[in-house]
């Protein structure tokens, strides 16, 4: 069938609405296993933007580079918040929509309308400390990535000085979210219970909603002893620049930056891993003269871990594309599809160890991500120990044999196989800990390995021998 768009040509659609487009189904078999393939199509049938059926919600998806640019650049032309949504206003969203939960959680993500300014400068002030390469909290917390990635690194050389490992799930999965309960400020090892119900929530499982039940009960525990005794930590740092947050929404926000930011990292790292081993010995040169950030740069442009960002809703009908926007539409921008766009990633120079920050991993304009820098130093300095600490990693499967997994936001690998030979004595970290570090990283060996988390990694362990 002949294209509409194909040729060039242009049709006048300012009178078709999205309901009446006929949206094909975007979530299918085809996208788990080759999005590119999915994008690539929906570009030639319709051009930068097209209607898609999210599980069975019409919206539209921006593929172009430019279109995306536009979008994620007009926040009050395309504001976020689930009130500007007028199929939801007018009872067209299904209860049991799969995605309905995730949208629900209102945090900074999500939340449009006049309170996301105070929210979004609340949590700029408390991420700033762990942001400022020159706070002391920033020095602490490069440290704290150090001594974690040490424990896992490890805990896996407890399988043999050479082996096989899932660095998915003994490494790249469990690091950040290690960090982020040290962000949260869980005492000791009481986060890793909370950690392992996070891991249940993102891989939506049968047990994923008592998991996220557990989770925020935890979480707004956690939050009602910072309020009584607040600390050198996120929430503390949140709830002093912004008193007014209730318990329950200082819980949505920590539940963010646990699961976004974890699931997020977790997937750089792999990624960028499997960059550095599978690559051509130049990549490697450049992780050994210390560009981990240029390869993660690369890596995020062909692979981005965040492949479609939350809706956002146009505020009066837009011309987008080939197309009108109603006012009240949903529009998904798709960074993945916008990296791939040929108007875009023909002027990207391949093959060289500089690489473009016209990336889109972290979002653009006035909602850029606001714990990108954080989340960038946490992958950079796990990735850059894991191979002063390993003095060879190869694949155990051919790279384009690696199973992903694929979500309405995220793409990542389900795991990550290697053949491993660990270094006859531990590198000795680049830089020294920051003063008081030592005694708060790392939580009592015994407590430790009675957690949940370490159980399970542990028997990782054991049921490869």
């Amino acid at each position: 069938m002949e294209s509409q768009w194909g040729d060039g040509g242009s049709v006048d659609l300012d009178d078709t609405r999205l309901e009446k487009l006929g949206p094909e189904p975007l979530l299918t078999r085809d996208y788990e296993t080759r999005p590119s393939l999915v994008y690539e199509r929906l570009r030639h049938e319709h051009g930068p933007v097209a209607p898609v059926d999210l599980l069975g919600v019409p919206a539209w998806l921006v593929l172009g580079y430019r279109e995306a640019l536009q979008v994620l650049q007009d926040n009050d032309g395309f504001p976020k918040g689930l009130e500007n949504w007028r199929a939801r206003s007018e009872g067209r969203v299904p209860a049991d929509w799969p995605l309905g939960p995730s949208l629900e959680v209102n945090h900074i993500l999500i939340q449009g309308g006049p309170g996301y300014r105070p929210l979004r400068s609340a949590w700029d002030v408390a991420l700033k400390p762990f942001q400022d390469p020159r706070h002391p909290q920033a020095k602490r917390l490069k440290s704290a990535v150090t001594a974690y990635a040490d424990e896992l690194i490890t805990l896996v050389g407890e399988g043999g000085r050479t082996g096989v490992a899932d660095l998915s799930a003994q490494f790249s999965r469990p690091l950040p979210l290690m960090v982020a309960s040290h962000l949260l400020g869980f005492p000791g090892s009481q986060g890793d219970d909370a950690l392992m119900d996070m891991w249940r929530v993102l891989d939506a499982g049968p047990d994923a909603e008592a998991a996220l039940e557990r989770l925020l009960a935890t979480l707004a525990e956690l939050a009602a002893g910072k309020l009584r005794k607040p600390g050198d930590d996120f929430p503390s740092y949140l709830l002093a620049a912004h008193p007014d947050l209730s318990l329950d929404h200082l819980a949505r926000e920590l539940f963010m930056l646990l699961g976004m930011t974890s699931d997020h990292v977790g997937i750089l790292i792999s990624n960028t891993v499997v960059e550095v081993i599978s690559g051509e010995s130049s990549v490697r040169a450049s992780l050994s003269a210390g560009m981990v950030r240029e390869t993660m740069n690369r890596v995020v442009m062909r692979k981005p871990p965040l492949v479609n960002f939350v809706p956002r809703f146009a505020a009066q009908d837009t011309p987008l594309g080939n197309y009108t926007i109603r006012a009240g539409d949903p529009v998904w921008v798709s960074s993945a599809a916008a990296h791939a766009d040929p108007l875009f990633a023909d002027h990207v120079a391949s093959g060289t160890t500089i690489s473009t920050r016209a990336h889109l991993s972290w979002g653009a304009g006035p909602r850029q991500c606001p714990a990108r820098e954080l989340a960038s130093t946490v992958a950079a300095a796990g990735v850059g120990r894991l191979f002063e600490r390993f003095d060879h990693l190869d694949l155990a499967l051919p790279a384009d044999q690696l199973p992903w997994r694929s979500s309405p936001f995220m793409r990542g690998l389900r795991s990550l196989p290697v053949r491993y030979e660990l270094a006859s004595a531990p590198a000795r970290p680049a830089a020294d800990p920051a003063p008081g570090v030592a005694e708060e990283v790392l939580p009592d060996p015994a407590a430790r390995q009675r957690s949940s988390l370490w159980r399970y990694l542990t028997g990782l362990i054991r049921g490869g021998r």
